[in-house]
This record gives C-alpha cells, structure tokens and sequence, in this order.
C-alpha cells in the first residue's frame, strides 16, 4: 500500500515539475515577446519622430515662399484692382427665367412624345 502511494506521490511530483516546466517556458516566451514588441514600439516612435521633421522642414513658410516665386506666376496685388462694391453688376431679377431644359421637361413631362431608353431608337422597340 505505501508503494501505492509512493508510486503516486512521485507521478504528481513529476507531473507538476513538467507543469512549472511549462509555465516557465511560455513565461519566458512572452517575456521575448515584450521585449521585441518594446524595440518595435521604438523603432515606430523613431520613424515617427523622422516624419515630423520631415514635416517640419516641408512645411516651412520659407520653402513655401520660395517654390511660390519659383513656380508660379503669382504677381503683388495691386491698388486697381481693388474695386467699390457700388461698381459691382446689379444682380439678374429672377434667376428663375433663364432657360432650363430638365427643368421643363420635369413641369411638362408631355413634352416629350415617347420616352427613349437604353442603345435602341424609337422605331426598333
């Protein structure tokens, strides 16, 4: 009966030494984890940094005046062209008058004789 149990005392000690085994081991696989997840952070945060100052230096009212003058053909507002707002058109009366097909179509739709869709013409129905 002792054997028994010494038998079974042993068998648990194993099993938990292999238990402890394991969690040791994934302990220590998730520790590698971290640390590589750690030096991604960094190298993500390094890129970040190279981006902002990349940014910085593209955005620049300097840089943006000179490629400005460079490339387009912008001249210094002058005093003429500033106008009073009593030399301004008059605006048109009713905007509505002006001709607008759809818009006819829409009020009258018995305008159109007979309605034509799709690629075939009216004599191929």
């Amino acid at each position: 009966m002792t054997r028994l149990i010494n038998i079974c005392v042993i068998a648990a000690l194993v099993f938990a030494a292999v238990d402890v085994y394991k969690i040791k081991f994934e302990s220590t696989r998730q520790a590698q984890r971290v640390v590589k997840l750690r030096m991604e952070i960094g190298r993500e945060q390094d890129a970040i940094a190279a981006l902002r100052a990349q940014w910085s230096k593209l955005d620049s009212p300097a840089r943006i005046q000179d490629l400005a003058r460079r490339h387009l053909a912008l001249r210094p507002v002058e005093a003429r062209q500033y106008d009073r707002l009593d030399n301004l058109p008059e605006r048109p009366s009713d905007p509505l008058e002006e001709k607008d097909p759809i818009g006819m179509v829409i009020a009258h739709p018995d305008i159109l004789q007979s309605p034509v869709t799709g690629s075939l013409g009216p004599d191929k129905r």
